[in-house]
């Protein structure tokens, strides 16, 4: 950074409460986003409040530093980086100020997410309109300044037209409150002598100008779904432009800075107008053969007025296969294998209504396969895919890559049929593949070509393509910008879309408002080229690692797939990301991290680095949960990165004692359990104990760790549970054929063996009430620990004794059942990477179900059922590995049928994560993350419900925090044994 920089930011630093940082790794952190480019920035302020962003914006106009507002970075067009100071409004900046529910409008700070914001809404039955795909982590800053949509656009139209007012600050640091204006209030505005003033007499000025105003009618595209450029068309309300929903024609400068992507001012509040939230809807998935022919049906279905109309094709769909839970949704709704389907939706106030609309499309639409869904959980499946489709489709792990720079636009919908196949036809002479997904209804097809951003041949195709859309869409009235905005990967194009004359109105625009280009320069006027600041490019290249784990498509590819979209910054529901939910630093999310380590590996960081301390500390709270693994639609694999890393960094540093502590705890835990565990527990629970274990090994004195048992669960203590009536009380062998007995491998962990034998006795006596007769597994240890503190020469030893082990009984056809979650997981996921040439290891993975999953499976072939007793309330707080690989469905299952009353709590991670919340300096961290979700439900259940977790830290984390002991779903099916 040059000298004025540094200066401005020592002037600025003292005058702040917020956080303002210009590390190396701050910096690196920021200059990225969903989009293609990778920029540098001077410096990130955290504002606590606006009277920070005052203070920032003032110095930069005495400095001339340029500033960038910022909330999520969930861009896709590149206009949240820059060379700029980053004013990030999304940690502090986040509240509801009022809400007027009679009035129906909210103000709200820029910094809300949007999903928070209408879950707030919701028990008053209102939303904010407009629903883009990015709503879990977009903040309403970054929806309004993109004027983003979604959708339901037809219904709802564009941002800006649900923003009713906005207080800003303005070039100079001035507050500016805009508002609709009558001609009196605007007059006597005009005649102040303030910097406010000056902006509205010249903009007054430019768009009452008759020869400017048909400029803008001329030059503005046909089609109402637009957002390129400024909105100067919002200005003119004779008629011939398209606003599609009806105008307020009161001169109000909020159509200005909605859509400027941070280029004329920064928003500090926004008052919104909100509409009602659907009383029911319902959705028709209409499967077609080829894409044209679901083009030339849109117009049709438009006709039978639909709420939406969104369109998932061929290559989505092929990927979705490929990812776990999208697979399992897909199959939810579709009958047969289509190249691509519609989800039509419908909304009214009762089921009668939607069905006579769906029978509407029935009718219209014999000929096509038609799946109606009138049950919201299904319905939600259908969204759930649609949300998930772009990260799906970058989950390619390849080189080519659907990237988006041709996405926003959009034609009238009765032209789709007309653009896309000439788009179709010009990328095919170039050799390139494109996918398709998204909004049919208003015209708007996510069109990305897939593109390989590290060759210049690629990337001279990227522009070749850009200047063909551009000019084909004037031929249809389409705007090259829908939702997503102009950034970087459209600025460059605005003169020739849009012609000379409204692009000289663009730049007077600028000129008005922000005279030394401040604010975002570079974005909708005076673009650079597509290819400049790209994130990849043809230089790119990244220092070769010899990895401890193996890697199919290598590590640094693995890192690669994070493409930005940032769902990793969720805050509302699902497990993904526990340190970004605790911290809401962008560094402790899944992205932050695979930015760092990808800065690292191709030189924008020192190479050092990859190794460094200060890396480390960006990695130590990643708990290893798989949460990213499923949620993250790329699948990128944080957790096992995390393994590697931990390996490349110990070979570079010494390692902590308690590493060793833990990732031996299986054999400590068999000298202290038995005859000595009494001795054990004694020392353990002694305060100088307690005090030398955190000292010296930073093993937490605040928590109590596990109790070693005085009969620990063997197979001696197998055989004696086998023969006890008291343990198994259901003797019914009568009841179970040849055909229907089974038998069963337990993998007991070496907690449920030597501290918590209880479960597996538990185990036991519910699975011999199933007919099934058990065999405890010689091993108790799968190599977990060791893999968590990226011991992986260890953990392959682990792997390896395992294996052979239980392969045997594998190959046998016998299930292996597993206890605990987290050494299921080793196996069926973790061992792969440590064991890749072990031809054992497929059958062995194939073979090893959770414990519930087995009950599960049991009950489904209609055996009957061991289960008695008056329903009952249970809590479920599901095992992160469990919801990343397989899902809790059958845990819910098993204990539905035991009489049990499943409540599921959406939560994160309960905090503990084996080790990680007993080691001193992540207890406070540890318990921030159980409260997201997990402790509150569980201090708000009623003293009678049972509280249910498979995972022995989970229970650990309960118990310590709560004082509520949380049961095994071993246990909690064994207490609904009916008495023989």
């Amino acid at each position: 950074m040059n000298t004025a920089v540094n200066d401005f930011l020592n002037d600025l630093r003292p005058r702040v409460v917020g956080d303002l940082r210009s590390d190396l790794y701050t910096r690196t952190l920021y200059s990225t986003d969903a989009s293609l480019y990778q920029v540098m920035p001077h410096g990130v302020l955290i504002p606590k409040n606006a009277d920070d962003m005052q203070a920032a914006i003032e110095l930069a106009a005495a400095y001339q530093a340029p500033l960038l507002p910022r909330a999520g970075g969930s861009s896709l067009a590149g206009q949240t980086v820059n060379a700029a100071l980053v004013m990030d409004v999304s940690r502090w900046m986040d509240q509801i100020l009022e809400l007027n529910v009679e009035e129906r409008w909210v103000r709200v700070q820029p910094g809300i997410v949007l999903d928070i914001l209408n879950n707030k809404l919701k028990p008053h039955g209102l939303q904010f309109g407009p629903d883009p795909a990015s709503s879990n982590r977009a903040c309403i800053g970054g929806v309004v300044s993109n004027n983003a949509t979604g959708s339901h656009s037809i219904v709802y139209g564009m941002a800006v037209d649900h923003v009713l007012e906005m207080k800003v600050l303005l070039d100079d640091g001035s507050t500016a409150h805009f508002r609709p204006l009558n001609e009196e209030e605007l007059r006597q505005k005009l005649l102040g002598d303030n910097r406010e003033s000056e902006i509205y007499r010249r903009v007054a000025a430019l768009v009452g100008d008759e020869e400017n105003r048909q400029i803008i009618r001329q030059g503005t595209p046909r089609h109402w779904r637009r957002c390129g450029g400024y909105n100067l068309a919002r200005f003119i309300h004779d008629g011939s432009i398209d606003h599609y929903l009806p105008q307020d024609t009161r001169f109000n400068l909020v159509n200005l800075i909605a859509g400027a992507e941070g280029t004329l001012a920064a928003i500090t509040e926004l008052k919104l107008k909100l509409v009602e939230r659907p009383q029911r809807t319902a959705l028709a998935i209409m499967e077609f053969p080829t894409l044209l022919a679901a083009l030339e049906a849109t117009p049709a279905i438009l006709e039978t007025g639909p709420t939406a109309v969104e369109l998932i094709d061929d290559l989505s769909l092929r990927m979705a296969a490929e990812n776990r839970d999208a697979a399992r949704l897909v199959k939810s709704f579709l009958q047969g294998d289509p190249f691509c389907f519609l989800a039509v939706e419908y909304q009214g106030e009762s089921e009668a209504e939607l069905r006579a609309r769906v029978q509407t499309l029935l009718d219209r639409f014999r000929h096509l396969p038609i799946t109606p869904l009138f049950d919201p959980k299904l319905q939600a499946n259908v969204w759930a895919v649609r949300k998930i489709g772009l990260g799906l489709l970058m989950s390619m792990r390849s080189d080519w890559k659907p990237i988006p720079f041709i996405e926003d636009t959009a034609v009238p919908p009765h032209h789709l049929a007309d653009y896309i196949p000439k788009i179709e036809a010009f990328c095919r002479e170039l050799g390139t593949q494109m996918t398709y997904y998204a909004h049919a209804s208003a015209g708007c097809l996510h069109i990305r070509p897939l593109i390989n951003v590290k060759l210049q041949p690629e990337i001279d195709k990227m522009r070749a393509i850009s200047l063909f859309v551009a000019d084909l869409l004037g031929q249809y009235g389409g705007a090259l910008s829908s939702e997503h905005g102009d950034g970087r990967v459209r600025s460059w194009l605005a003169e020739r879309f849009y012609g000379p004359e409204l692009y000289a109105l663009f730049k007077e625009v600028k000129a008005i408002f922000d005279p030394k280009n401040l604010f975002n320069p570079g974005n909708i006027v005076d673009g650079p080229p597509i290819d400049r600041h790209l994130r990849y490019g043809p230089e790119y290249r990244t220092t070769p690692v010899q990895t401890a784990l193996h890697w199919p498509t290598g590590f640094a590819m693995e890192i690669e797939m994070c493409n930005g979209a940032g769902v990793c910054r969720k805050l509302t529901t699902g497990a993904m990301c526990p340190s970004f939910m605790a911290t809401r630093e962008e560094e402790h999310s899944t992205r932050g991290r695979a930015n760092l380590l990808r800065a690292a590996l191709s030189g924008r960081l020192p190479t050092a680095e990859l190794t460094s301390p200060r890396m480390y500390a960006a990695m130590d709270l990643c708990v290893a949960c798989k949460a990213c693994k499923s949620e993250c639609p790329s699948s990128v694999d944080m957790a096992r990165i995390k393994t590697e890393f931990l390996a490349q960094y110990y070979a570079h540093h010494p390692r902590r004692k308690r590493d060793y502590l833990f990732a031996h705890i299986d054999v400590l835990s068999r000298l202290a359990s038995g005859w000595r565990a009494p001795m054990a527990n004694w020392a353990l629970s002694l305060k100088v104990t307690k005090t030398l274990l955190d000292r010296w090994l930073g093993v937490s004195k605040e928590r109590s760790l596990p109790r070693f048992s005085r009969h620990p669960f063997t197979a001696r203590r197998l055989k004696a549970t086998a023969q006890s009536k008291t343990v198994s009380p259901n003797e019914r062998t009568e009841e179970f054929t040849a055909e229907t007995q089974s038998s069963a491998l337990l993998f007991v962990d070496t907690y449920n063996a030597y501290a918590y034998p209880h479960v597996a006795e538990a185990a036991v006596a519910v699975l011999k009430a199933l007919g099934c007769a058990v065999e405890a597994a010689p091993i108790t240890d799968a190599g977990r620990p060791a893999l968590s503190k990226g011991m992986i020469d260890l953990a392959r030893r682990r792997a390896q004794r395992a294996v052979e082990a239980l392969h045997p009984h594998a190959a046998a056809g016998r299930p292996i059942l597993f206890l605990e979650p987290s050494d299921w997981s080793a196996v069926v996921d973790d061992y792969a990477a440590l064991l890749p040439d072990d031809e054992r290891l497929p059958v062995v993975a194939a073979a090893c179900l959770t414990f519930e999953q087995f009950v599960a499976d049991r009950l489904a072939q209609g055996l009957p059922s061991p289960f008695g007793g008056e329903p009952q309330a249970a809590l479920l707080h599901g095992h992160c590995h469990q919801k990343a690989l397989t899902g809790t469905r059958p845990a819910v299952q098993a204990l539905s049928a035991a009489g049990y009353q499943v409540q599921e709590i959406d939560s994160t991670c309960c905090g503990m994560a084996g080790a990680f919340g007993y080691e001193s300096e992540h207890v406070a961290i540890s318990l921030k993350m159980a409260e997201h979700g997990l402790l509150p439900a569980v201090r708000a259940a009623a003293p009678t419900t049972v509280i249910v977790a498979a995972g022995v830290s989970c229970r650990q984390q309960i118990l310590s925090a709560t004082g509520r002991r949380a049961l095994h779903p071993a246990e909690a099916l064994a207490a609904r044994l009916r008495k023989s």
